[in-house]
């Protein structure tokens, strides 16, 4: 049995680096380095998703527009066609949609408002965890 996105966001918890569209992108540079992490969501009101900014949005935003492109804000330079999964997403629906689509983090949204994220990793952490258990099951049941 396939796990899902629910179950990878009640292990991992369901906090999200967020930060306004009016933010710039040397502001965002900032967070993504602070909090070691490639991407944060851009949301607008009541928590609704406006956008993701990724570490290969700063390097398009540096080459366009030089260092100048670190005055821009997020709403100009972020990736505003975001693909969302939902808990009851599977692992397996996530991995086609990542690998078809070349994303390395997804935005969780609940009633249309974000309720977490789940990057490249935490799929790869669960899949080997559904692997092993799967192993596990099949030396119980070879054992007797």
């Amino acid at each position: 049995m396939t796990s899902s996105v629910k179950a990878i966001l009640d292990l991992k918890g369901r906090d999200v680096v967020t930060v306004g569209p009016n933010a710039t992108v040397a502001e965002a540079a900032v967070i993504l380095s602070r909090k070691k992490i490639g991407a944060i969501v851009v949301v607008g009101m009541e928590n609704r998703i406006s956008g993701m900014f990724t570490e290969r949005d700063l390097v398009h935003a540096i080459a366009k527009h030089g260092k100048e492109g670190l005055d821009q804000p997020l709403a100009q330079v972020m990736t505003a066609k975001v693909y969302r999964c939902h808990e009851e997403t599977t692992v397996n629906e996530l991995m086609e949609l990542m690998t078809s689509r070349r994303f390395r983090h997804v935005p969780v949204e609940s009633n249309g408002k974000l309720a977490g994220i789940i990057s490249i990793g935490d799929v790869v952490k669960s899949r080997i965890a559904e692997v092993e258990r799967e192993a596990e099951e099949i030396k119980a049941y070879i054992a007797g």
